[in-house]
């Protein structure tokens, strides 16, 4: 917000300038096909966008303090206008997986800017406080849902998409998907692709599958079902601590984020908790949270 305000003021001194004009200069008539006074309204306009902007950022620090959380969360960068090149993590390949042209899979996106990205999964756990909490606090996620999970409130995920949400792909019935022959895999991938299509509107384009589990088959399939993206994860939160995939046990830039929608059923906590915890330590180390497809 700062740095909009700043570029605001220095705007504003410019159209200042052009409104006043030099004093030599005063009195006299306008430019051919200028109108008398045509720099205020810009000023104005202005003016209003750095009020909406202060009011903004205003209902962000109320929400944090109505939340809990212990600052208020960053505000991501734009979007990259140039969108980072994504590969598959060394180590995380198939046989052929680059001459088949197969979805990528990583848990992290290469990215210089200071963000990470918090992904939910399965949809179990239908929690609108945590619905109320996201939007209040404008925080990106993406959701990866099973159809078994959501088919007993589908309007709740339609709120969630109405937010700004994306709704992807995280199979019919969350199999171990290894274990499964190739055609087994592709009703599960191609199955839950059609439910969203038809229950959402789109077809995904992000796939997870279920506990990180794949192989060759399932990358085949997924691509078959049209998946660009296998996106796994470096860390995981819960309601009452964290998870790593790294030696370091910290967060880098551009890292993917693994929760669930789950509850004090599972866990030792609410969904609200966990995002509380996610926000408390992303923010005190200096990351923002952006969204995913973003950078895809």
């Amino acid at each position: 917000m700062r740095g909009g305000l700043a570029l605001l003021a220095a705007t504003a001194i410019v159209a200042g300038c052009a409104e006043g004009g030099d004093p030599a200069g005063a009195g006299t008539d306008p430019a051919p096909g200028q109108q008398a006074g045509e720099a205020a309204p810009q000023v104005r306009a202005l003016h209003s966008y750095a009020d909406r902007l202060r009011a903004e950022q205003t209902a962000r620090v109320a929400a944090a303090r109505r939340w809990g959380l212990r600052k208020v969360p960053l505000t991501p960068p734009a979007p990259p206008a140039k969108k980072p090149g994504i590969t598959t993590r060394d180590g995380f390949e198939v046989r052929d997986h680059g001459e088949l042209g197969l979805p990528p899979v990583f848990t992290t996106v290469p990215t210089r800017d200071k963000v990470v990205f918090l992904t939910i999964d399965d949809g179990a756990e239908k929690d609108p406080g945590f619905l109320r909490m996201m939007r209040e606090l404008r925080i990106p996620y993406t959701a990866f849902l099973s159809d078994y999970l959501i088919r007993d409130d589908y309007a709740y995920f339609k709120r969630m998409q109405a937010t700004g949400v994306t709704l992807n792909n995280h199979t019919l019935h969350h199999p171990y998907l290894p274990g499964l022959s190739y055609g087994r895999q592709r009703d599960e991938i191609c199955g839950m692709q059609k439910v969203i299509r038809e229950r959402y509107g789109r077809s995904p384009t992000l796939f997870r599958p279920p506990y990180g589990n794949y192989n060759r088959d399932t990358l085949i399939a997924a691509k078959s079902c049209g998946v660009k993206y296998a996106p796994l994860w470096d860390e995981e939160v819960f309601a009452d601590h964290w998870e790593y995939r790294e030696w370091d046990r910290d967060l880098h830039p551009g890292d993917i984020v693994l929760s669930h929608f789950r509850g004090r059923g599972d866990w030792k906590g609410t969904m609200p908790d966990m995002v509380r915890r996610f926000l408390n330590k992303v923010t005190e180390k200096g990351y923002a949270v952006a969204r995913l497809e973003d950078y895809l």
